[in-house]
């Protein structure tokens, strides 16, 4: 397992930057505190952008293959237009009646299956996480919390010791068990649901026998931070019923999965056919603006409104909601997660195309626009895998387009564009992977492969 926390970075000393840059990192490093880091050996340095696109100060445009948080593009002028229109007018929050609070928590509320009636807002994924876990641990009873062995589920005290993706140096809660994922394990796929299912039932034996009990399991249905692993669909689900059988909840951290990223469904959990007890929203629920929210079932929400507090002066602000409720509107209306299957489909064939003559690319996962890429040659070692992923990923920010890796050994390519992108950004992408991999791996791919 990598033991840097983010290996994609820029290294002071490891390049030669221009001038302007030199100088401005140099001013970051003097008033910045050091727990921020500069993604790519070479910084990006963004001015403006729009759709697909970033744009560095000289104008060089840059293909965004990598940030979800715009899932509709960068800068949409519709859900830009509704921020200033709202922002122009009032910025309140939910203690006053504003009739868009909840025409918009209708319309969020009838994406998910109607046991899941209930929602309160919030700004950031992580506080969303927070509630969540605070939701799970007053209804059970019990303060276990059951995650993937590489989650990330957010950066405050109590997400951050559910995330064991943050470090070795951030402490996880004594009431965390981590689980083994089938993928990862290299367990097949018939095998995939019972592999799980017995590494939760280990866990749940472990809690209870130590007295703490089973709060929730906690999982991103499409295992992100784990290297993307979304399938096969359902094999969650025997570890959900066993989690539930000793009074634990199922908390879905849609924060990466969700709003139709998966193309199939609009909501991750959907692909595995089964109903979470909480979901957990973020990122892409504001196109960018921080705004996110829990739903859950209406019992357990009256259960923890009637005795405990939540009030968060900014989480449903006006500004928030108006913008939310246009990223909403866009996705429907523009049929955004049709669109993106679409578009998986052309770049899951063109890289399959592209590993039948490199051996680079080791395997190929998706759900939607999700991918992880796992690159390694033969013979390769974790080091050796991990350091082409990073060659490549550096080589494509070289070529205008831009990815990062994911995973324990941070050797998978993480790929998710904004989810508008077309056949001439997905065309794009696949000629600098191409390009990447010419480079790092020394092999030369016929003209026209991925046409």
């Amino acid at each position: 397992m990598s033991t840097d926390l983010m290996p994609n970075r820029y290294n002071a000393g490891e390049v030669e930057l221009p001038e302007r840059e030199a100088d401005l990192i140099q001013r970051r490093d003097n008033v910045l505190g050091a727990s921020y880091r500069l993604q790519y050996r070479r910084p990006v340095h963004f001015v403006r952008a729009e759709g697909m696109w970033l744009y560095d100060p000289d104008g060089r445009p840059y293909l965004d293959f990598y940030n979800n948080v715009p899932c509709l593009g960068h800068c949409h002028p519709e859900v830009n237009a509704a921020m200033a229109e709202q922002a122009s007018r009032i910025s309140a929050n939910t203690r006053y009646l504003e009739p868009k609070l909840v025409d918009y928590a209708e319309r969020l509320i009838a994406t998910f299956p109607d046991e899941l009636n209930r929602v309160v807002f919030t700004c950031t994924g992580s506080e969303s996480n927070d509630l969540a876990l605070r939701i799970a641990r007053l209804v059970s009873g019990n303060e276990g919390i059951i995650v993937s062995a590489y989650a990330y589920h957010g950066t405050s005290a109590a997400t951050s010791m559910v995330s064991p993706n943050l470090g070795d140096a951030v402490k996880l809660s004594p009431n965390v068990r981590m689980v083994s994922l089938p993928g990862p394990s290299e367990v097949s796929a018939d095998k995939a649901a019972s592999f799980f299912e017995l590494q939760v039932r280990e866990a749940i034996t472990d809690l209870n026998r130590r007295g703490i009990g089973v709060a929730a399991l906690l999982i991103d249905s499409i295992f992100s931070s784990d290297g993307v692993w979304a399938d096969p669909p359902g094999f969650i689900n025997g570890a959900i019923a066993a989690v539930r059988e000793c009074g634990g909840l199922m908390i879905a951290d849609e924060v990466q999965p969700g709003f139709g990223r998966t193309g199939s469904h609009m909501w991750g959990f959907e692909r595995h056919g089964t109903t979470p007890d909480i979901v957990t929203l973020g990122k892409p629920m504001g196109n960018g603006f921080p705004i996110g929210a829990v739903v859950g079932r209406k019992g357990a929400m009256d259960r923890f409104g009637a005795t405990a507090r939540y009030s968060n002066t900014f989480a449903g602000n006006t500004v928030g909601i108006a913008t939310a409720d246009a990223v909403l509107t866009v996705l429907q209306r523009d049929k955004i997660p049709q669109h993106a299957l679409l578009m998986s489909e052309r770049m899951k064939a063109g890289l399959k195309r592209l590993a039948t003559r490199s051996q680079g690319i080791r395997d190929i996962r998706n759900a939607g626009l999700f991918f992880g890429v796992d690159l390694g040659r033969p013979g390769d070692g974790p080091e050796g895998r991990r350091q082409l992923a990073l060659d490549v990923v550096n080589l494509t920010r070289d070529d205008g387009v831009l990815i990062s890796t994911t995973g324990a050994n941070e050797d998978t390519l993480k790929i998710r564009p904004p989810l508008i992108c077309g056949p001439e950004h997905v065309d794009q992408f696949l000629s600098a992977i191409e390009i990447g991999l010419e480079k790092a791996v020394g092999f030369k791919v016929p003209k026209q492969l991925h046409r």
